[in-house]
């Protein structure tokens, strides 16, 4: 005869989204706990009955039946899941790059200065929302929490909500730190010079965020009913076009409030009125669902100091541009850290929702218990590591893709140099490991510490992005001009010499 053994059975309830009682199911008797949850710091945007134990924290005779693992794919399966939207996103920042471009001889960006500063913030800030909202929902469908409408327009509502306000808080202070690092470069801020920026960040930041916010939930819900996995397009697609459009409103809003500026000043503080006056309403829609209550104390932190460091990169952007022969840096900046991030956002959905499977908030694996080896992140059977490779590998063809385009958008009848397209690909090569070595350790280390990486690793990841892209290539430029002036110095006295 054979011995029946135990089955763990998680709750079925989905009364922990609304806060009221939870039926908790213990040894096949259903009971009632009738008081009402209280929500911590502690707690996640899913609820903690929809964790599955890990195998460390459970006996070997328990199993879970009822709960679906991790969705299995292929190697193939994953590499054409990502590359669609991988080149739809680098078209899009190819875009984007070119029509900064074209607008910094516009007379805004000339006697404002300030707005390059503001450029890689606002885009940061723009692609750090976007792609905290892509995970979080893509965790949440991965893992069969949005099946029910309630459910459904529960974390859509809530989250959007949530992200209108944060994209307008974020939107002033990416006003006001481009207004401080401006200032303590050139040692002066006009008075209109500051309400421009207010006025042209808060504004990009609200519209933006709106349409791409509800865009992102049509193509997660999409992708759901394709039978797709979201972790591999959500976050790619959420940057595609999102940058050209963000930096071509910036462009447009801050041309025109500049026409403003002078003659109906009164327009620039009535915009930024009307955006803070509408902060009260979505603190009150966000406070009203517990998945996004708790982030209304807690979610401000890594955006915030995303921000900062995106703003940082601008700093640099904006220096490296006043030098004349170091001008055409514009077109590859979005290019190199829209594709960096992008890349790195995926895995770091991918690991966040991998751990929301198989282990309990603050349970690592074995392997990442100790110190952390930079081996394990390339190196390894599983499937982080597999498309950890992956991902690295879509660099160099994507790279060189992306180059070719930029220069055929602008009109160049020739290829672009081999020193600089090695040098390029070098760079971001470099970018995209540091970037996966980084989200490896640090979603693990959030885990561990209970705090859910959905909301906090991809902005970090994100602006690390900007800042290291930015600054590489700069570089790279750098390089190509010193050896440029070398090999013509070089050349011009062996000619002198004869």
């Amino acid at each position: 005869p054979t011995e029946s053994r135990p089955q763990h059975t998680p709750a079925t309830s989905h009364s922990h989204l609304n806060g009221s009682s939870t039926p908790v199911r213990s040894n096949g008797n259903l009971s009632s706990i009738n008081k009402p949850r209280v929500y911590t710091e502690r707690d996640y945007l899913l609820p903690s009955m929809l964790y599955r134990s890990s195998s460390l924290s459970r006996s070997s005779t328990e199993k879970d039946t009822n709960v679906p693992g991790p969705p299995s794919e292929t190697i193939c399966s994953m590499v054409l899941q990502i590359l669609l939207p991988f080149l739809l996103a680098g078209l899009g920042t190819v875009s984007a790059g070119i029509l900064l471009d074209f607008v910094q001889n516009w007379e805004v960006f000339l006697e404002v200065s300030e707005i390059f500063i503001l450029v890689p913030a606002v885009l940061g800030m723009k692609g750090n929302l976007e792609m905290t909202l892509a995970s979080r929902l893509s965790t949440a469908v991965n893992t069969g929490k949005m099946e029910t409408t309630r459910e459904k327009w529960t974390l859509i509502v809530g989250n959007l909500s949530l992200k209108q306000l944060q994209a307008t808080v974020l939107g002033l202070l990416a006003s006001l730190v481009a207004m401080l690092l401006g200032w303590m470069a050139e040692g002066t801020m006009p008075l209109n010079h500051i309400i421009l920026l207010c006025s042209t960040s808060l504004f990009t930041a609200f519209i933006t965020s709106l349409l791409q916010g509800i865009l992102m939930v049509g193509v997660i819900m999409g992708s759901k009913r394709l039978g797709i996995n979201p972790d591999n397009v959500a976050t790619p697609m959420a940057a595609s076009f999102g940058d050209l459009i963000t930096l071509a409103l910036l462009a447009c809003s801050s041309q025109w409030f500049y026409c403003f500026m002078d003659t109906y000043p009164y327009v620039l503080y009535l915009v930024d009125l009307v955006l803070l006056c509408l902060i009260p309403l979505w603190i009150n829609i966000a406070s009203k669902h517990p998945a996004t209550h708790i982030l209304l104390r807690t979610g401000w932190e890594p955006v915030i100091t995303a921000m900062v460091i995106s703003s940082v990169g601008g700093l640099i952007l904006e220096k490296t541009v006043s030098y004349p022969n170091l001008a055409g840096i514009l077109p590859y900046a979005p290019v190199m850290n829209g594709i960096g991030g992008n890349l790195v956002s995926i895995q770091s959905s991918r690991i966040s929702t991998n751990l929301h499977f198989t282990f309990s908030p603050g349970e690592v694996p074995v392997d990442r218990a100790g110190c952390f080896n930079p081996c394990r992140t390339f190196f390894g059977s599983g499937a982080n590591h597999r498309s950890a490779k992956v991902l690295l590998f879509l660099v160099i063809p994507g790279q060189l893709i992306f180059i070719l385009a930029i220069h055929l958008m602008k009109g160049a009848h020739t290829l672009p140099s081999a020193l600089f397209t090695f040098l390029f690909i070098f760079a971001s090569l470099i970018q995209v490991s540091s970037l996966l070595l980084i989200a490896d350790c640090l979603i693990h280390l959030l885990w561990r510490k209970q705090k859910d990486p959905d909301s906090y690793a991809i902005p970090y990841l994100t602006a690390l992005g900007d800042l290291f892209g930015t600054s590489l290539l700069a570089l790279a430029f750098l390089l190509v001009l010193f050896l440029f002036f070398f090999l013509l110095g070089d050349f011009l006295f062996s000619m002198f010499c004869l």
